[in-house]
């Protein structure tokens, strides 16, 4: 039994060393690219990092749980307004129809217009029941990206559709859609909504959290902060 120990420990530290390199191999493969600015559409603009608390958020479009959440918290955002900032970040979850794309408008439409995100999300939110699932099961996704121009050209301005469907088939905005899912999947992120506060995620529990429940948690970091 001695010898099968001494023997063994050599052998573990073969197979320690090889796991551990190929552990390397493995995470600088799936590792996320380095984007050129930060990640997210931060919310009404102005400086971000300079407020008392940020919050972000990981949404989709297409998903109803982050169209309930948005109302709430839209409402503590002006109450705080400007000691709260926001951090938005698209997260195309695989099991909503078009989301990728939606995500990929509001990009295409951040890229033209900086102020036209949110107003854009806000749209989707608001037809999402004509693109969710069902109602877009026979059409093409030729058919989805010129309905989501179309509807993004109301959030960027008029006469910005040709270069919204340009925006379509641009590696660029492929990239940055991509990119943001990638960041989520970095931040443990596994559904939408999900929020962080100063960095600190919210509990699962609150995946669609209600106005009181924004109070409950930012009045007191704001108290701290007198």
């Amino acid at each position: 039994m001695a010898r099968t120990a001494i023997a063994t420990v050599p052998l573990l530290l073969i197979i320690c060393r090889f796991s551990s390199f190929f552990g390397c191999l493995y995470f600088s493969a799936a590792q996320a690219p380095i984007p050129a600015s930060y990640d997210g559409f931060v919310y009404g603009g102005g400086e971000l990092w300079r407020s008392s608390v940020m919050v972000e958020a990981f949404y989709d479009p297409m998903c109803p749980d982050s169209r309930r959440s948005w109302a709430p918290l839209k409402q503590a955002l002006h109450h705080y307004s400007p000691r709260v900032s926001l951090l938005l970040h698209t997260f195309a979850l695989p099991y909503h129809s078009n989301s990728f794309a939606s995500c990929r408008a509001l990009h295409i439409a951040n890229w033209l217009n900086k102020s036209s995100a949110y107003p854009l999300l806000e749209l989707f939110f608001k037809h999402q029941e004509s693109y969710y699932d069902e109602a877009t099961y026979s059409n093409s996704r030729a058919q989805i990206s010129e309905a989501f121009s179309k509807l993004a050209e109301e959030a960027v301005g008029d006469g910005s559709l040709s270069a919204i469907k340009s925006g379509f088939n641009n590696s660029r905005t492929d990239r940055a859609a991509r990119i943001s899912f990638k960041y989520g999947c970095s931040r443990g992120v596994m559904g939408t909504p999900s929020f962080f506060v100063n960095g600190i995620p919210l509990p699962t529990y609150a995946f669609t959290p209600d106005y009181k429940m924004w109070r409950r948690v930012i009045d007191p970091l704001l108290l701290d902060k007198e």
